[in-house]
């Protein structure tokens, strides 16, 4: 159903996909968004290991919203910040690719996990992230990626 990487040897193993969706805070969400157009936006994103999903906040309306209750399928990538080899001038990056199905969080104890992790992802401040639970979470919508295949690769921008 899904392409294979037509550049195989540049592929990294889904144990390096997955290291980068932990490490990286962010990346691009691709929807069908108004009249066909893709629509890119750069998310926040959790993955969790025990169920294999990436997960977001998000406002409870919006284009985003709009795009996956018309159409769940969605495109998710992340890279990292790449490294340059001893005297090279190129940098090598790292890219996950996700396609998957995006669907809203209902239940308001998973909601609570997803944006407890999201904080921590991003501050060890537990004050902090009591007073965002208490003033943001009630305002908060959640969003699980669904993953159906992943790819990730090498390049070398020379």
């Amino acid at each position: 159903m899904f392409r294979q990487m037509r550049r195989f040897k540049q592929q990294i193993s889904d144990e390096e996909c997955i290291r980068i969706l932990k490490e990286q805070p962010r990346g691009v969400l691709s929807v069908i968004g108004d009249n066909g157009y893709p629509y890119g936006i750069p998310l926040d994103h959790w993955y969790s290991e025990s169920d294999n999903r990436l997960y977001f906040h998000c406002a409870k309306e919006g284009h985003k919203l709009d795009a996956i209750k018309a159409c769940d399928k969605v495109s998710y990538c992340v890279y990292d910040e790449g490294y340059r080899r001893e005297g090279e001038w190129a940098l090598n990056i790292n890219s996950v690719v996700i396609f998957g199905r995006m669907h809203v969080v209902e239940d308001e104890g998973r909601k609570r996990i997803i944006c407890e992790n999201l904080c921590r992802k991003f501050t060890d401040d537990e004050a902090f992230l009591e007073r965002e639970m208490k003033n943001a979470f009630p305002r908060v919508c959640c969003l699980e990626i669904e993953i159906e295949h992943m790819t990730g690769k090498l390049v070398n921008e020379s």
